[in-house]
């Protein structure tokens, strides 16, 4: 039997190609980053910077709070070896992102980093409060 040009394989169904716009394939496309365009890490690191945090809001964030659009609280779990992270990191970070302002306080068995940024970049201190309540609440795949 000859089927006609553009029948799918193994089908007698018409195959077709339909372009999809930007907008429709990013429907299934994974979460946008939250690293900002001014981040000077190099881009092939710059998913292992993320996923060093993401180990950090996994495992040590009990709490998530942006009281102000330009300031982001993170309570975490107050032993030595999570402040230890969290400060090697935060040095990390402002090394490429000098637009973050870290302040990493322990008193009275709590242990809080807060993260400040002006008003140019309160979009990426959205995106990275959005990150670490998904990831320390465990809805991310």
């Amino acid at each position: 039997m000859n089927l006609p040009f553009g029948v799918a394989s193994g089908t007698r169904v018409q195959a077709y190609l339909k372009a999809m716009s930007t907008e429709e394939s990013n429907l299934t496309a994974a979460p946008t980053s939250w690293v900002s365009e001014s981040c000077t890490l190099p881009t092939a690191e710059q998913p292992l910077r993320e996923a060093e945090f993401d180990d950090l809001f996994a495992s040590a964030v009990r709490q998530v709070e942006q009281p102000e659009p330009g300031l982001l609280r993170l309570e975490l779990v107050p032993t030595a070896d999570v402040a230890e992270t969290a400060a090697r990191l935060v040095v990390k970070e402002t090394a490429c992102c000098s637009f973050f302002t870290f302040t990493l306080t322990a008193t009275g068995g709590v242990l809080t980093l807060e993260v400040a940024v002006s008003p140019a970049h309160v979009e990426v201190l959205t995106a990275l409060a959005a990150r670490a309540k998904s990831v320390s609440a465990g809805t991310t795949s």
